[in-house]
């Protein structure tokens, strides 16, 4: 018999659902095109931004709960995981009515840029489960276990919002208008 309450496993089911789907979503969305839909160029440095303010969201997050106000704490994460939520929509719309832009950067930069945008992709994946088992932890008052994962969650999560501006900032030279 299983120790884990009702919310507890519902929040669980969720959590494994969306950890699978937004990653599978995403590339099949990838894929496709919209016909006579006007490219939403405008959106990269957009989602950038969105990126950078996930990364001081972040941040700030850390601080406040070492300074020891939990409930900012808990509207800064809030507020991350919602951009972070808004970069995906920005991200799927601008690729289903754009070009994929290649990188025109030649030498070592160009090994560089594709460590850095892999590492960004793969962890992007990886960090979807962690940020929700995260955030529900908080949310069911397991802070022991909420403090735990935390401490994986944010440098993975962290890493993920830089990346994604770097590597707009490294591409966007290259991009078409």
């Amino acid at each position: 018999m299983s120790n884990l309450s009702a919310e507890e496993k519902k929040y669980k089911k969720f959590i494994t659902i969306v950890s699978i789907a937004i990653p599978i979503a995403v590339a099949a969305l990838f894929g496709i095109k919209l016909p006579n839909v006007e490219p939403l160029s405008f959106l990269p440095p957009i989602y950038a931004t969105i990126n950078g303010l996930t990364a001081v969201l972040l941040i700030g997050s850390i601080i406040a709960i070492k300074n020891g106000n939990r409930k900012l704490h808990e509207q800064l994460n809030t507020t991350a995981l919602v951009f972070s939520a808004l970069f995906l929509v920005m991200y799927v719309a601008y690729h289903m009515t754009s070009e994929s832009t290649k990188f025109g950067g030649e030498g070592a930069i160009k090994y560089v840029y594709y460590f850095i945008l892999i590492t960004h992709i793969l962890l992007s994946i990886v960090v979807i489960p962690f940020v929700l088992f995260t955030y529900m932890r908080a949310k069911l008052g397991q802070f022991p276990q909420h403090k735990k994962i935390a401490k994986i969650t944010f440098p993975l999560w962290l890493y993920v919002a830089i990346t994604g501006v770097v590597v707009y900032l490294m591409i966007a030279p290259y991009y078409v208008h």
